[in-house]
């Protein structure tokens, strides 16, 4: 289908309150889904599709609806696939103990001023990233050829055939959320197993141990079909690294202590996530390099295009030139400093450790880092994302580089100033100012995606820029209690305090928490940050040796750092969806009417997969939240119908095999609905 942008100069519904109300009922909705999953597989989906899709279905039944309407729905809702990034930082402060829960107003705060600092630094960006621009914005054109396929606008689609396209994308999404949700449901009652774990020795009795945790997931398996085969690949190459030479030789540098599986987890705990870490790093710090030339000349540019702008008229613009003025962009962002400042102000007073003396000093070298780092950020991630899209733009990679620059300020900065014993606050106190950062990152990462879909289907910027705020509100206000929620219900692995059967691994927010300490504390292990290091640079030359040698093979560096860092019950069905997922797809090229349309078909039903356990997951972690009041006698499976010894082998047997068949099934009955279809 044609990507090309739309012209039309005549009033039509776009910015309405029933779109508001669609876009925040969706964002709710999906921003749960992400906080769990992100916790538990360090992974979060775009929802800018899916909520399309879901838009199209409703709004086709209200009079006077527009492709530019259901764009503003998928704006407002595609604030939940990115400001949920923030829990790769926020439940740092749980991990180090400084907080016991998330407080509702501060955690709001972070989210909603730092989100809103995102949308209005990547609003000057626009015209040289998005208009002026060659970026191939992935996300945002495929958003935009679903938004025209729904509108009956894609190369001459009729009504009828829209219709029946937005019927099939319903199902998909329904159907992918009714079947993951229907098994993490019979997983909580332990009929079917949660994961196939098993840990052993390798090279006799003397040698090292290792082992793996393959979890029945089915948004697991969405997650890997979304991320695409070469990116299931490098976090295969990642797991493999990790657990096939890491965790087994860095367990025989230890005595033997506990039972094998205890010994193979504290090494991939207190080591191997290290060297992941080390990986992480280089490769975000080469993707940065890669970055400085374009982000210049797109400064450059937007500034150009800002003067050019402000000596005309508005009026003679073309809608899609329409911004929020430069005016109120300036006014809005120095507003928010306002409250970021005595955020700031409030967390040195009542940390006490001496840095309630310097909260002069804090606040205002803390409100020059963020908004000289939050500008950067939402620049190098507003390229990312429209050169990778934002799903694949390395977030944690960001929060890496921009947590270890802030702890290293307070080193030089205060802590010789501090008495002993104020490590720990130092620590809390460059978390809380990463998370802001980061929930700026998160946001610009996203908005420039929307932008260049409103730009191919003739939106109005400003209406957008003005939509994706209400999106951040509304997921800054379902934010905190779904964190507080699954804290109180499951915790966080390395968390202060006996650990719980089935912690959430949090992992970025564990990696980032723990090289903060590292700076601060100066207690890290560099030599593992420089074994991933150097893996980083020979993933980098292989990558690059790849994406100069062949078509569409690559090896990404982030992925592969990602894949050592995650436990494999993150990963290994991740990958196991993105081998389905390739499938699929070529299956599609082969065979089918229209490719395109039965892909977009899979991504709709990986997407609902998500949906669908992400949101039973936030249930069953409300039932073993009150699992006292309400009189469970089991409180981690608080649904449990079986015995301990069915659950701990024949339920694995019975598990896989449902999973398996299930799953060959819905791709069977995915594929018959596409073909079915018209547009298909």
């Amino acid at each position: 289908m044609s990507a090309q942008p739309l012209s039309s100069a005549t009033p039509r519904a776009e910015f309405t309150l029933r779109g508001m109300i669609i876009g925040i009922v969706i964002t709710v909705v999906f921003t749960a889904a992400n906080v769990f999953f992100g916790l538990k597989a360090g992974l979060t989906f775009a929802t800018s599709i899916p909520a399309a899709v879901i838009s199209m279905a409703i709004l086709r039944y209200f009079k006077g609806s527009t492709m530019q309407e259901n764009n503003i729905v998928q704006t407002v809702a595609s604030a939940a696939g990115t400001l949920s990034s923030i829990i790769f930082v926020l439940p740092g402060l749980i991990l180090i103990g400084w907080w016991t829960g998330f407080n509702y107003w501060t955690s709001f705060a972070i989210c909603a001023l730092g989100g809103i600092l995102g949308v209005m630094y990547s609003i000057p960006l626009r015209r040289a990233l998005v208009t002026n621009s060659d970026l191939p914005y992935p996300e945002g054109v495929a958003c935009a050829e679903v938004l025209k396929v729904g509108a009956g606008g894609g190369d001459g689609i009729s009504a009828e055939a829209a219709a029946e396209s937005n019927r099939a994308g319903l199902l998909a999404v329904l159907w992918g959320s009714i079947v993951s949700a229907v098994f993490a449901v019979v997983v909580a009652t332990r009929v079917f197993a949660g994961d196939v774990v098993h840990y052993f020795r390798v090279g006799g009795d003397k040698g090292g141990v290792t082992g793996f945790d393959f979890f029945l997931s089915f948004a697991l398996f969405g997650i890997g079909h979304l991320v695409g085969l070469w990116v299931g690949i490098a976090m295969l190459v990642g797991a493999v690294i990790g657990w096939g030479w890491g965790v087994p030789h860095f367990s025989t540098l230890v005595p033997m202590t506990g039972s094998i599986a205890d010994l193979a987890n504290a090494t991939w705990s207190h080591k191997v996530r290290f060297v992941g870490a080390g990986t992480i790093g280089v490769a975000a710090i080469w993707t940065l390099a890669k970055l400085v030339k374009p982000v210049i000349t797109g400064l450059t540019s937007a500034m150009a295009a800002s003067r050019v702008r402000g000596a005309g008229n508005l009026a003679s613009l073309p809608r899609t030139e329409h911004d929020i003025p430069i005016g109120q962009v300036g006014l809005i962002s120095l507003a928010c400093l306002f409250p970021i400042g005595w955020l700031i102000a409030n967390f040195a007073m009542t940390a006490g450790h001496g840095l309630g003396d310097h909260v002069v000093a804090l606040v205002v070298s803390g409100l020059i880092f963020i908004v000289l780092m939050s500008f950067f950020v939402s620049a190098v991630c507003g390229y990312m994302a429209g050169l990778i899209g934002s799903s694949n733009s390395p977030l944690s990679g960001i929060g890496i580089i921009v947590v270890i620059c802030a702890a290293l300020l307070l080193v030089f900065g205060v802590r010789s100033a501090l008495p002993a014993g104020s490590e720990n606050a130092l620590v809390a106190f460059a978390l809380f100012v990463t998370s802001i950062v980061f929930a700026a990152a998160a946001i610009a990462n996203n908005n420039l995606q929307d932008l260049k879909t409103g730009q191919l289907v003739d939106a109005t910027p400003s209406k957008q820029q003005w939509a994706l705020v209400v999106g951040v509100i509304a997921g800054a206000a379902i934010i905190p209690p779904i964190l507080d929620l699954l804290n109180h219900a499951y915790g966080f692995v390395g968390a202060p305090g006996p650990q719980r059967a089935n912690a959430l691994p949090a992992p970025q927010a564990g990696l980032i928490s723990a090289l903060a300490q590292g700076v601060i504390k100066n207690n890290i292990d560099w030599s593992l940050i420089e074994i991933g290091g150097a893996i980083g640079v020979v993933m980098i030359i292989i990558d690059e040796v790849l994406r100069r040698t062949t078509k569409s093979a690559h090896l990404s560096p982030l992925a592969v750092g990602l894949g050592i860092y995650l436990p494999t019950q993150s990963t290994l069905m991740v990958v196991v969806g993105a081998v389905a997922g390739w499938w699929f797809d070529r299956r599609a090229d082969r065979s089918s009417k229209n490719p395109e349309a039965t892909k977009q078909l899979g991504v709709l039903l990986a997407s609902g997969m998500i949906v669908g356990e992400g949101l039973v997951g936030v249930v069953i972690a409300a039932l073993v939240a009150f699992s006292d009041k309400l009189g469970f006698s089991n409180r981690d499976f608080p649904l449990n119908l079986v015995s301990d010894n069915y659950a701990g082998e024949l339920a694995k047997w019975v598990g896989g095999a449902a999973f398996a068949v299930v799953m060959v099934l819905l791709y069977r009955w995915l594929y018959r609905l596409a073909q079915s279809s018209k547009n298909a």
